[in-house]
Parts: C-alpha cells; sequence; structure tokens
C-alpha cells in the first residue's frame, strides 16, 4: 500500500467517524448539542483537522443525511422484499418508514427537517437522495391508480407518511392509533 493510498484511507476514516459521532450526539441530545468544538474533543482531533474534513455543521448534517437517506432505502427495500402482493407492500413500506423515523429522529431530521446544503428533487439531487426516493417508487408505482403519474404517487403517499411520522414523533396523534393510519393510508391511497 503506497502513502498516499494510506492517507486516504485514513481520510475517509476520520470522515466516518466524526459523521458517526455527529450523529450520535444527536440522537442523543439534539442537533443543538452539534458543535465542531464539541465533535474535535470527541474524536479527539483538532477542529483544524475537522474542518479539513467539512466546512461546518451544515455539511456534517449533509453527510448525516445521505448515510440516514442510504439506510431509509434499504429499510424500506427490505421492508418490501417479503411482503405478498401490493398492498402488504405498501403497507410493509409505510411501516418500515415510519419504524425508521421513530427509531432515528436525529438521522430523519438531517434528511427532511434541517439545512443540509443538499438540493432535493433536481438534477443535482444526490444519488442518496434520488436512491431514497426510488425505493419508495418501487413499491408505490405499482398502485397509483390509472391515470395517475406514479411519481406524482409517491410524491403524496410519501408527504402522507411525512406528516405521520412528524406529527407522531411531536405527540399530536394518539400513538394507540398507529397502526389504524397506516392501513387507513394504504386503503384509501393505493390502488390496490
Amino acid at each position: 500500500m503506497s502513502v498516499q493510498e494510506r492517507k486516504e484511507r485514513e481520510r475517509a476514516e476520520r470522515e466516518r467517524l466524526i459523521v458517526a459521532t455527529a450523529r450520535e450526539l444527536a440522537e442523543r441530545q439534539g442537533w443543538d448539542a452539534v458543535t465542531t468544538r464539541r465533535l474535535a474533543e470527541r474524536i479527539e482531533y483538532s477542529q483544524p483537522v475537522l474542518y479539513s474534513h467539512f466546512r461546518g455543521k451544515r455539511e456534517i448534517i449533509g453527510a448525516v443525511a445521505l448515510q440516514g437517506a442510504a439506510e431509509l432505502a434499504a429499510a424500506v427495500r427490505a421492508a418490501t422484499v417479503a411482503a405478498n402482493g401490493p398492498r402488504e407492500r405498501v403497507a410493509a413500506l409505510a411501516r418500515a418508514y415510519l419504524a425508521f423515523a421513530a427509531e432515528n429522529p436525529a438521522v430523519y431530521d438531517a434528511i427532511f427537517q434541517l439545512d443540509g446544503g443538499l438540493a432535493y428533487a433536481r438534477e443535482d439531487t444526490p444519488a442518496p437522495l434520488k436512491d431514497a426516493f426510488a425505493a419508495l417508487l418501487e413499491c408505490l408505482g405499482e398502485v397509483a391508480g390509472e391515470g395517475v403519474a406514479a411519481e406524482l404517487f409517491t410524491e403524496v403517499f410519501w408527504a402522507s407518511l411525512h406528516g405521520v411520522a412528524t406529527l407522531t414523533r411531536s405527540e399530536r396523534l394518539l400513538p394507540q392509533d398507529a397502526d389504524s393510519r397506516v392501513e387507513l393510508l394504504v386503503d384509501r391511497l393505493a390502488a390496490v
């Protein structure tokens, strides 16, 4: 292994450490607790080293968002692959999406609520964000209904899931009705 390859590997490892530490801190204490000073202390590197990887908190949030989007796509695909039939796949997708949002609130915020400097719904949208949408589209496209564009249906279904996730987390919806919400959403929106 060349010196250059070793340095690149070490740099990539430091970057993974920064992102993992930011994510862990955000999940435990919220994004307000994530500062470059605190991250530098936790990873035991100086702030200039941290800034050599990310220009600031915004880029760190963006890196967490990209990582989270890849995980969300994988969770949705894993949940839907074992389901039998379109209705079961859509219900599995909804449950997986809502579970991801509940189990990873800081990551979910990084993806959908915070400014990580990422472009959404544009040509320059990063691949992990496009793939997360594609994971939804793969399942939801088959239940969009006649005369409805699959992408548009996926956006509306996704917006509904996002609303349920956000309202549930802010305790504006009764937790005992979670399953009924998913069933209603699937029954009313998915043409199966």
